[in-house]
């Protein structure tokens, strides 16, 4: 994919991406893993690990965005030998490579290259599922184990209605730009500082709307109850505005999410992608292209 004008440089799109990554986990995401407590046989320093070593291949501009994201995979799987960052990585692909094209607004040019995606993108993608995560996105419709039978945007469009990343797919990052930039810019708007940004992100996401990792580990019951409760937190913290009774409301949470091994791993990525465009687009505006 060629760079074009006003185009971000690979080191630049490297450090986004990175950063994103160092933000999101080290922020308090009740029931994810983060600096404040690991969870689900993770820890943090795997998903720092994983954010160095995915970071050359999905900026590597030799390679089409596929297989950009299927390398990441795979060199995850080598350095942590188990699936961080799929979704992630998922998300961030397409992002970094629509920001790679410069020239004109982020969101515009990752519409024109999710369209423009390849049946050899397709297939990169369906390996990079089955290699991260056998029988996670895509199964029901298009199993994503055999050779791919529609383009990637329709096996996408397909799940969208019961996986967030898929749903990003359909409707062009439509949750990551507004529910999540929305949360982001609010929280920038009151002034919060440090972490709290990236919490009222997540926050956003998991109250928004069942988180698909939960889902698919528990059912819907169980992922709508943990939405519900996050409602709940989500307008605590709002209230209150003390550091330290905000963090043990959150452990609270976190304890109570990581007792019945509920992970919302996929309102964790969306937080990723959407630190990670809010990132792109400054840096983009900055270099005198809007967002």
């Amino acid at each position: 994919m060629r760079a074009g004008k006003l185009a971000l440089s690979r080191e630049r799109l490297r450090a986004s991406y990175k950063n994103a990554c160092r933000m999101e986990i080290e922020a308090l995401k009740p029931g994810n893993v983060h600096l404040f407590a690991d969870g689900h046989g993770m820890s943090a320093a795997q998903f720092m690990t994983s954010a160095e070593v995915s970071s050359g291949p999905l900026t590597d501009p030799r390679l089409p965005v596929g297989q950009r994201m299927l390398e990441a995979v795979r060199a995850t799987r080598l350095a942590v030998a188990t699936n961080t960052n799929l979704g992630i990585i998922l998300l961030a692909g397409p992002l970094i490579c629509a920001a790679e094209m410069g020239g004109d607004r982020l969101r515009d040019n990752l519409d024109s290259l999710l369209r423009a995606l390849s049946v050899q993108d397709t297939k990169a993608v369906f390996e990079a599922i089955v290699t991260a995560a056998p029988g996670g996105l895509g199964e029901a419709a298009n199993d994503v184990r055999q050779e791919p039978k529609v383009h990637l945007l329709d096996a996408m469009r397909e799940a969208a209605d019961r996986d967030m990343i898929a749903r990003q797919y359909s409707n062009c990052f439509g949750d990551v730009f507004g529910v999540g930039l929305a949360a982001l810019d609010g929280a920038l708007a009151r002034e919060e500082d440090g972490m709290w940004p990236t919490v009222f992100v997540y926050m956003a996401f998991l109250a928004g709307f069942p988180d698909s990792h939960v889902i698919r580990k528990h059912g819907v019951h169980v992922a709508n109850q943990a939405r519900q409760e996050a409602v709940a937190v989500q307008a605590a913290l709002h209230a209150e505005g003390d550091e330290p009774s905000r963090i043990r409301l959150l452990m609270e949470f976190d304890r109570r999410l990581k007792a019945d091994n509920i992970n919302p791993g996929t309102s964790a990525d969306l937080t990723v992608a959407t630190l990670l465009v809010h990132t792109l687009a400054l840096t983009l505006h900055n270099r005198g292209v809007g967002a």
